[in-house]
């Protein structure tokens, strides 16, 4: 039960990261109509940022205030200087432009800080474990990472359905002209949601740097899974994206973690083991393929 009770938490704790990068993407895409596929490269950026200020300052927690501002400022950048000019044009356009800047962001990185990974040690108050429950010691910083996720949550759904920027959002993602013409910068409506967007995909990479190595392309190897966790929970759904996430997240773990100990119940060690890997690394596009079958349009609707 001990075991089972960690991976659960593993699970919510990968689930959460999902949710911090699905956040900024459902905004990007679901509210925005733009397929960003630089969304993943402006979290490796969030994380170089943070993590080069953590070493060269000596403080992890300077390293925050870097990677936000890096990848929101990123973010912003992207959409002023190249997204602006694909509204309303076809999402091959779109996904031929913005993987076109993964490439640029990708070797700019590797001639700044080289092909050689980065990492940054994990601070004082929040190194070390805690025991949960009997026999159940977890660590310290994950647990934070589950806090945080769940503070960004709360601090969206309040932002998008509680406040007058939210309701801009809301309106500008239904009829974009009808705002215009009611006086709203909608240019600059759209410019601040995708900074937005890019600045919880800076913390999402930075937060990741004491558990992942920071690499070039550790973007991409996480944005497939990503644009899945928001085609389940529904385009455009903030909610949606945070239950997909932690569903995902679950499942994920839980399938890598177990499922090769069940097979080797019927079959032969490596054969399970080989098997049980190749299942549970389609166990969330499965999923995504159920879901779609009873709920075409994702687990909940566009703006809840």
């Amino acid at each position: 039960m001990t075991l089972f009770l960690e991976q659960m938490l593993n699970g919510v704790q990968f689930g959460v990261m999902l949710f911090l990068l699905a956040a900024g993407l459902t905004l990007i895409f679901g509210i925005m109509g733009v397929i960003n596929l630089a969304h993943g490269s402006i979290y490796m950026i969030g994380a170089y940022a943070g993590t080069w200020v953590a070493t060269e300052t000596g403080s992890f927690w300077l390293g925050i205030p870097a990677a936000l501002a890096a990848a929101a400022f990123t973010g912003a950048a992207i959409e002023f200087l190249v997204v602006r000019r694909l509204y309303g044009r076809d999402h091959l356009d779109q996904v031929l432009a913005t993987f076109g800047l993964i490439l640029i962001f990708n070797q700019t990185i590797t001639i700044l800080f080289g092909r050689q990974p980065l990492f940054v040690s994990m601070p004082a108050l929040l190194d070390g474990s805690v025991e949960l429950l009997p026999g159940l010691v977890y660590p310290i910083y994950r647990l934070a990472i589950i806090a945080v996720g769940l503070l960004v949550a709360l601090g969206l759904y309040l932002l998008i359905n509680k406040t007058r920027i939210g309701m801009l959002v809301r309106a500008g993602s239904t009829n974009r002209e009808m705002v215009r013409a009611l006086g709203v910068d909608i240019r600059l409506l759209y410019t601040l949601v995708f900074g937005l967007g890019a600045l919880l995909a800076g913390l999402a990479g930075f937060m990741a740097g004491p558990i992942l190595a920071v690499q070039v392309g550790m973007g991409e190897q996480i944005l497939i899974t990503t644009f899945v966790v928001v085609v389940i929970g529904g385009v455009g759904s903030i909610r949606g994206a945070f239950f997909a996430s932690l569903i995902l997240g679950i499942v994920d773990t839980g399938l890598r973690a177990y499922l090769p100990g069940l097979l080797r119940q019927v079959m032969v060690g490596p054969e399970a083991d080989a098997l049980g890997a190749g299942i549970s690394s389609m166990g969330i596009y499965l999923l995504m393929a159920i879901v779609l079958l009873i709920r075409p349009k994702g687990l909940f609707i566009r703006n809840s």
